[in-house]
């Protein structure tokens, strides 16, 4: 990513949906996770992208 900011931030979120979803993150590689709880992580950041852009579009700010 180009943007330091947005990618501090990206890897903040990931690391709240995983605290959410129960699995264990460590700062840089994580390759000893199982499929299932990767893709956990990635469901769990998707649907709060999701609910986050239908809250926008309840409040008129959806771009």
């Amino acid at each position: 990513m180009a943007n330091k900011n947005a990618k501090k931030a990206l890897e903040q979120f990931k690391m709240q949906a995983a605290s959410e979803v129960g699995v264990n993150l460590n700062q840089g590689y994580n390759g000893d996770l199982t499929s299932r709880q990767a893709g956990s992580i990635g469901g769990q950041m998707v649907k709060k992208m999701i609910e986050s852009y239908e809250n926008s579009l309840q409040n008129g700010t959806a771009r």
